[in-house]
């Protein structure tokens, strides 16, 4: 019965059971491919983590642990002695550098999915954030950016994967921009913290975008006050809002530390942690 047990994917496992599962990011908890990171996780009361993929740097690819059998194996098997899910898998490198400029863009999808499988998820986190061209309005990044990201969409549609972009876009941008893109691999990783930075309505994007078109939300702010503290936004009418669109999955903490106790990561993450579990899984 064990063996079979370890042999599951660790998602097929639904260890917490819950329709909202927190987790939050092991880069942000310094613990970016670090084994660690599950039991911190588990400390910390949550559900899961949003494991890295590793940094880009100056390398042609990421420094990804599991281009080696032994973490290919450990992993997953670390997850399941903690009873803490994976996510999903980032591709945080793409913070930094600009996804257009990687002509090996293929090879770096490729390496996600691979990792994908490894750990059993079916989302990964793409961030559009280190994009220098102007592809907000029609021109030449625009078209070759749309033409990158259908192409890694149906790499990871076919099987039957999805990568989550996050975008400085409003609701409507993005539903535009999906719409050109056209992939079922591409949905929106949506971000509460662009939306309170742009001063823009979190409930009415929500609503806006639909379950169907949200894979995960990175269900924090910039850094200056934990999840308790922000006066930003109205949580409970949050959790209504997606109440009522019928949305289910993954709240991921990624920030909101406190400003003033910035290297405390049990504190900060835990805090927020426990915060969500109380709103969205009592």
């Amino acid at each position: 019965m064990l063996l079979m047990l370890l042999m599951l994917p660790v998602e097929a496992q639904n260890l917490s059971g819950q329709r909202y599962k927190i987790a939050a990011c092991d880069w942000m908890m310094l613990k970016r491919q670090k084994i660690g990171a599950f039991q911190l996780m588990k400390e910390l009361g949550g559900d899961g983590i949003e494991m890295d993929i590793g940094g880009l740097g100056t390398r042609d690819t990421f420094d990804n642990k599991f281009h080696q059998p032994y973490f290919q194996i450990l992993f997953p098997e670390t997850a399941r002695k903690y009873n803490v899910e994976i996510a999903s898998v980032a591709m945080s490198g793409f913070y930094g550098q600009s996804f257009l400029t990687h002509n090996n863009y293929k090879v770096l999808i490729n390496d996600c999915i691979a990792t994908m499988k490894c750990v059993g998820v079916k989302v990964a986190f793409l961030p559009l954030g280190g994009i220098k061209e102007d592809w907000t309005k029609p021109g030449q990044a625009r078209t070759e950016l749309i033409e990158r990201l259908r192409c890694a969409g149906d790499m990871a549609a076919k099987e039957n994967m999805v990568i989550g972009i996050r975008t400085h876009l409003d609701a409507k941008s993005e539903l535009k921009l999906l719409k050109e893109i056209d992939s079922e691999g591409i949905k929106i990783y949506y971000s509460l913290q662009n939306a309170l930075d742009n001063k823009r309505d979190v409930c009415k994007e929500i609503k806006l975008l639909g379950k169907k078109r949200i894979c995960q939300i990175h269900f924090s702010d910039t850094d200056g006050v934990t999840l308790p503290y922000n006066k930003r936004f109205d949580i409970n009418k949050i959790k209504k809002t997606l109440d009522k669109i019928g949305w289910s999955g993954w709240l991921v903490v990624e920030r909101s530390r406190d400003v003033n106790d910035i290297r405390s990561v049990k504190k900060n993450f835990g805090t927020n942690i426990q915060y969500l579990k109380n709103i969205f899984q009592k």
